[in-house]
């Protein structure tokens, strides 16, 4: 007899139930089953060694505050038929499925300049062949081409069950207490109205805390400046290695699936690719990092070990660019230390930007729905504590150098 409920026991939330045919199909295929190879906060852990958790366990418990969400609305008399509740937690679950090795860390490097919710609504395609149709609708909500705007605010706004997870989960796994957020007040407090999500008028704390979170979190998790030094490590790794093919070299082939993306180099997307993208994870890059900590190339072999034994480049912040004279004397310096040619010294000093907002006004906006019947958005309410900073964008600039 096939299974008709199972209970999945969540360190966040506690037990979460799966109880339909489709949800069962989406979590045993194996495009699904990768997530469980790719960690959702990339190389985060070698500043939070807790954060080792994966796009699987997000995914599960996005999925977890979908159903929260979803029963909320039908309470409130939100009219949400059988198939569309079906649909909008099968589009949850598969929100992810795109993404690549170490997440965001290595986004559009894998496939060139691909996005991975591209990916991923190609990868949702092949999978609704795979099960017969069943997948449209969630496809359908998921691009936002379903007439009601509210499922896919759900799953893709300001304001969806995405961000809540994650800065939930990851405030969790990292021990850092700034991105604990209300999530089941602001899943109490959602509503909708003109076929929109919205928020009631006694929920906008709840939404303000939440904005606040997500900023710190931000600046102190996902942009800190050692997670920043290692992710763009691991791009310039891959880059150095590129270069390496481009000039006829054979020993950067590690013998799995990644060979195809670096002698290849893809920048579209066909089934080919995408059957191969889905073999891609965490432990071929990993494996690939090790395997060249012994390359002949000085520059690539330096890079590798630097990262394997978390000897991160020193990277500074400030608020505006650095100069091409502080620039160039930390290249010769890096030249010099390493013994290099400084067109090569430029995979250990190097520049770039990092931005962090808030709030987006004309990004899927959080709306407020008064009792009154008025509706506003987030960014018009009269209040101290966000109003003057909701949606300046923070920018700071940084340079990674060698010492």
């Amino acid at each position: 007899m096939k299974t008709t409920q199972k209970i999945i026991n969540d360190p966040v939330y506690g037990f979460i139930t799966i109880n339909n045919p489709l949800i069962f199909d989406i979590i045993n295929h194996p495009y699904f089953q990768r997530l469980r190879r790719i960690h959702q906060m990339a190389l985060a852990y070698l500043v939070y060694p807790g954060a080792v958790h994966t796009r699987l366990h997000h995914a599960l418990g996005a999925y977890h505050l979908m159903c929260n969400a979803i029963a909320e609305l039908k309470s409130k008399q939100v009219p949400i038929t059988e198939e569309e509740e079906v649909a909008v937690k099968a589009a949850i679950l598969l929100h992810d499925i795109g993404h690549g090795p170490f997440s965001h860390a290595l986004e559009k490097y894998i496939i060139n300049s691909v996005h991975h919710e591209t990916i991923g609504i190609a990868l949702m395609q092949m999978m609704n062949k795979e099960l017969d149709g069943k997948l449209q609708m969630a496809i359908d909500i998921f691009t936002g081409k379903y007439p009601k705007p509210f499922l896919h605010q759900l799953i893709s706004s300001q304001l969806d069950v995405d961000r809540m997870d994650y800065l939930t989960r990851d405030s969790f796994f990292t021990g850092v207490s700034e991105g604990v957020i209300g999530y089941d007040r602001i899943i109490k407090m959602l509503t909708v109205c003109n076929g929109e999500l919205m928020v009631e008028e006694k929920g906008i704390y709840s939404i303000e805390k939440f904005l606040i979170a997500r900023r710190q979190m931000y600046w102190q998790v996902y942009l800190h400046k050692t997670v920043l030094s290692a992710e763009k490590m691991l791009i310039h790794i891959l880059e150095r290695a590129r270069h390496l093919i481009d000039t006829g070299d054979t020993q950067c082939k590690t013998g799995g699936t990644l060979d195809f993306f670096l002698y290849y180099q893809p920048s579209k997307i066909s089934e080919e690719v995408l059957q191969q993208f889905c073999k891609l994870d965490d432990v071929d890059i990993s494996f690939a990092i090790k395997k060249w900590a012994s390359h002949p190339d000085f520059v690539l072999q330096t890079l590798c070990n630097k990262l394997l034994n978390r000897q991160l480049l020193k990277i500074k912040l400030d608020s505006k660019p650095f100069s091409n004279e502080f620039i160039e004397t930390q290249t010769k310096a890096a030249a010099k230390q390493l013994n290099i040619d400084e067109r090569e010294a430029v995979h250990f000093v190097f520049t770039g930007e990092a931005v962090n907002t808030m709030y987006k006004p004309n990004n899927e906006n959080i709306k407020i729905l008064f009792k009154n019947g008025e509706i506003r958005d987030i960014s018009a309410i009269d209040n101290p504590l966000i109003h003057q900073t909701i949606s300046s964008p923070i920018k700071k600039f940084y340079i990674c150098t060698l010492t």
